[in-house]
């Protein structure tokens, strides 16, 4: 890992997950994806996520993409998969599996089987710390129905389970009471449309969707914000929100895929129950990202 930074820390790109037209796991095409992530100069990608469709995914597939993205990932690259499951055990698995395959670290939904409470969720997250490596909680609350809390998330600190959190709830404010109830645990930006926000509040990393669509802008808008320098970040950011506001939107695999189609890059179709975005939607989603080419984003 280059100079000081922790294999968590700097843009680590959610991938996403390219499909053939049967619906079956393009592999080549994403080996071809994380190489050029890495080219861009963003600092490594976490596949197996949300953007990933890891839930439509096999545990052959699951490991398949992990492997791939070790295999592509240039020396100093992070590969961070998502060991999302429905328990502690299924997640240990996928979190073994990604340190013999040579990971540096993983990120860890809570159990979204059921609203786990927190006895549920600190066994959750000793299960797949027990792996071995550095564990990254993803609070998500909307789709998992499990709300990691600051108190909470400050148990899992205490205990040695998590170094840091994807925080996902949006709510801006939590950052400030995540690092006084817990220091030493890093925050991550979690939602692509409130990264200027959680950088100035003392994020140490971005789990990001849209840098797979305009990486060089995301990227100097992430650096800009991390340094506080807002006489840059502020009019990038505004320059860029009418498409990093999808990434928190239920249609954010389809909007982020249609960017890379738009781009030159591979985005495709998603795995049912995921449809196409509606006509409507695709207008909007398109009208946004065409609007940042023509400005010559990149």
């Amino acid at each position: 890992m280059s100079g000081n930074r922790k294999p968590w820390h700097g843009v680590v790109v959610a991938t996403s997950l390219p499909f053939t037209t049967g619906l079956q796991v393009d592999y080549g095409a994403y080996a071809d994806s994380v190489a050029h992530l890495a080219e861009q100069g963003l600092h490594g990608v976490a596949p197996n996520g949300s953007l990933g469709e890891y839930q439509t995914l096999t545990y052959e597939e699951r490991d398949r993409v992990v492997e791939t993205a070790v295999a592509s990932a240039p020396e100093g690259f992070t590969v961070m998969p998502g060991v999302g499951a429905y328990g502690g055990v299924e997640a240990r698995r996928h979190a073994e599996f990604a340190r013999d395959a040579g990971c540096q670290a993983v990120m860890c939904l809570p159990p979204n089987a059921y609203r786990a409470d927190d006895r549920a969720v600190l066994e959750h997250y000793e299960l797949v710390a027990s792996a071995g490596l550095p564990v990254t909680a993803y609070n998500n609350p909307i789709d998992t129905k499990v709300d990691l809390r600051p108190e909470l998330l400050a148990k899992l600190h205490a205990e040695g389970f998590i170094v840091g959190v994807k925080e996902f709830s949006g709510d801006v404010r939590r950052c400030y009471e995540i690092a006084e109830l817990a220091p030493g645990l890093d925050l991550l930006i979690g939602t692509d449309d409130t990264v200027l926000e959680v950088a100035v509040a003392g994020a140490k990393g971005w789990v990001a969707g849209y840098p797979q669509v305009f990486p060089r802008a995301c990227l100097a808008l992430y650096e800009a914000a991390v340094a506080g320098d807002l006489g840059t970040a502020l009019p990038l950011y505004r320059r860029l929100h009418p498409i990093l506001r999808w990434d928190s939107k239920t249609e954010f695999v389809q909007a982020i895929k249609l960017g890379q189609d738009m781009t030159g890059r591979r985005g495709g179709g998603c795995r049912p129950p995921r449809q196409p975005l509606s006509p409507e939607t695709e207008a909007v989603v398109r009208a946004a990202t065409q609007a940042l080419i023509d400005a010559g984003t990149d």
